[in-house]
């Protein structure tokens, strides 16, 4: 970072000016290819500025921010590079260092005071910038100095600590700042502790949340619907970070009004012990009929998740279905955080999401589904079992849920009724270190791949 000097060349003015940071309320952030300088920006020499910062033997790597001070008059302006050799990349490859520009120069900006408006410049690519500046704001805190935005005992919101505008004005901005706080909003739903969003609280804010859109239906299901149709939620207890994703989503593809028939099912319980609790050896009857022998209590996510998967593929016979869960430990361990492991019956379905995850930097890995890993989960006096022991834990989950996915098998020579992926995002979900774009915490993966996999399938532009 400079400090307080504004600069110009020699070619101009010999004078150096110090301004107070504190003079200057609004914000330009420029995305910076060194090695094709373009001036996008009124007022803004991009060329000039650069040159007057030190420059390594080596181009700075992408992300990279020089900050100005009333340059231009009044305005603060962040350039930052977009790396070596920007033009020759691949779109997606540009479209992720557009990110990480953007996102490295809102976060040096969200730590100066007094900053409210932040113009930017999005003429490389307006959907990335867009999806970069809201995620790189966020910061969850339930900290109460100052009072924290995600209080929920608010009266009246707080506003963002910045209002983003693009310099150049598009519909591709407009569905990025969409896509961006869609996955912020799962990064809510999911930092929120159990206490404040509990099954009650996550319908209620559901409700409010989907309020005014159009062409959505919310239907809430209690405990005595859920017994009538024999499901075990009532013994259960399941993670929401998948739920959390899937409505998040769905948000962002109603506001888009995609031309598809979505319906998003979420099941929803507290997860605590009590006297109902299942113990080890327990064997109880799913919802299509299987008996299912507790070997785990703490496999009790895929308990619920089987009867939502069997539910919703017979009563609204989908040409797709895609679950999403917090499952399995052993996803953590094969992928770490980097990629969302994918379960699919369907190449098709796998390429489609393989697709979408690639365009967003949202990516996916896919994971084997194989009947090889039978015997861990059939060797029981049930037809199945919750887990399958150590080793394959993500892949034995999987197989198990299959078991549920009602229309996934071919008949008569005809293709199958049903595509299925499961997405088990035990290891994307959290962030342990920060990147260019995303703070250390709840990530809102895949919010964005589940989206933009969405608006693929819908034909939409």
């Amino acid at each position: 970072m400079l400090g307080t000097l504004r600069a110009t060349s020699s070619r101009t003015l010999s004078l150096y000016q110090f301004y107070s940071r504190n003079m200057a309320s609004s914000a330009i952030v420029v995305p910076f290819d060194a090695q094709a300088p373009s001036n996008t920006v009124s007022g803004v020499d991009t060329k000039e500025l650069w040159a007057l910062t030190p420059q390594g033997e080596k181009p700075p790597a992408a992300g990279t921010v020089r900050t100005f001070f009333n340059t231009p008059p009044s305005k603060v302006t962040a350039l930052s590079t977009l790396g070596e050799k920007f033009a020759s990349k691949d779109l997606n490859a540009k479209k992720e260092l557009v990110r990480k520009s953007v996102g490295n120069a809102v976060k040096q900006l969200k730590a100066m005071d007094g900053l409210k408006d932040v113009s930017i410049d999005a003429s490389q690519d307006p959907h990335a910038a867009a999806v970069a500046a809201h995620l790189a704001l966020y910061k969850f805190t339930l900290k109460t100095k100052p009072t924290s935005r995600f209080d929920p005992n608010l009266k009246q919101p707080i506003p963002e600590k910045f209002t983003f505008s693009p310099i150049q004005e598009s519909k591709e901005w407009d569905r990025g700042v969409v896509y961006g706080q869609a996955q912020n909003l799962s990064r809510t739903l999911m930092e929120l502790p159990a206490n404040l969003m509990t099954p009650t609280k996550f319908t209620e804010r559901v409700k409010a949340e989907f309020e005014g859109i159009e062409n959505v239906e919310i239907i809430v299901r209690d405990e005595v619907w859920a017994a009538e149709k024999n499901m075990g939620m009532k013994d259960m207890r399941a993670d929401m970070g998948g739920a959390a994703s899937v409505v998040s989503a769905a948000k962002a593809i109603a506001q888009l009004q995609l031309p598809v028939n979505l319906v998003v099912v979420t099941p929803l319980t507290e997860n605590m012990p009590g006297p109902s609790a299942t113990k080890p050896g327990d064997i109880i009857y799913a919802m299509n009929g299987k008996s299912v022998e507790v070997d785990n209590t703490d496999a009790e996510g895929r308990l619920v998740l089987s009867d939502a998967i069997y539910y919703t593929a017979t009563e609204y016979k989908p040409h797709t279905l895609i679950d999403v869960a917090t499952l399995t430990g052993a996803m953590c361990v094969a992928l770490g955080e980097i990629f969302t492991g994918v379960f699919s019956s369907s190449d098709s379905l796998w390429q489609e999401l393989h697709k979408a995850g690639e365009t967003e930097y949202d990516r996916f890995w896919r994971m084997p589904l194989d009947e090889d890993f039978g015997p861990q989960i059939y060797s029981s006096n049930a037809d199945l079992q919750n887990t399958g022991g150590r080793y394959g834990g993500s892949c034995t989950a999987a197989l198990f849920l299959k078991h549920f996915a009602e229309g996934i098998e071919a008949e008569d020579g005809k293709e199958p009724a049903l595509r299925w992926a499961h997405i088990d995002m035990a290891g994307s979900m959290e962030a342990s270190r920060a990147t260019p774009y995303q703070e250390v915490g709840m990530t809102g993966r895949p919010v964005r791949a589940l989206i933009e996999f969405v608006r693929n399938l819908s034909g939409s532009k």
